[in-house]
């Protein structure tokens, strides 16, 4: 299954824009939804991890409204081509888990290096 390609911008903090120097301000950045394509929930793109404990992992997650922070826990489940690598995604996000979705602009990448630099990708 293809990725979500649901973009939302996240304005910088206030803290940030206060502490800039004149003229400097942070822009505002975009985050790209990490779920497969067709899901009914909101939007969700994985912001950092503060240590991978339980409910650590910060995502911004949006629908019609303004993207918020909302820390959750990572998904449990074991990706079966690797015992040792559980999903990217939060506990309790829509099917399919991260293993399951393909990033097509990266895999476009990919192919295309794959083309260029054939003794890089055996």
């Amino acid at each position: 299954m293809n990725q979500c390609t649901s973009v939302a911008s996240l304005p910088p903090p206030k803290y940030a824009v206060a502490l800039a120097d004149p003229g400097q301000s942070p822009e505002t950045g975009h985050v790209l939804c990490e779920l497969g394509e067709g899901h009914e929930e909101a939007h969700a793109a994985m912001l950092w991890d503060k240590g991978g404990r339980p409910g650590s992992a910060v995502w911004a997650r949006w629908g019609a409204g303004p993207a918020r922070l909302t820390p959750l826990p990572w998904c449990a489940v074991l990706d079966p081509r690797d015992a040792d690598a559980a999903c990217g995604l939060f506990a309790g996000h829509p099917a399919p888990h991260d293993w399951e979705i393909a990033d097509p602009t990266d895999e476009a990448i990919t192919r295309e290096l794959a083309r260029q630099h054939p003794h890089l990708f055996r």
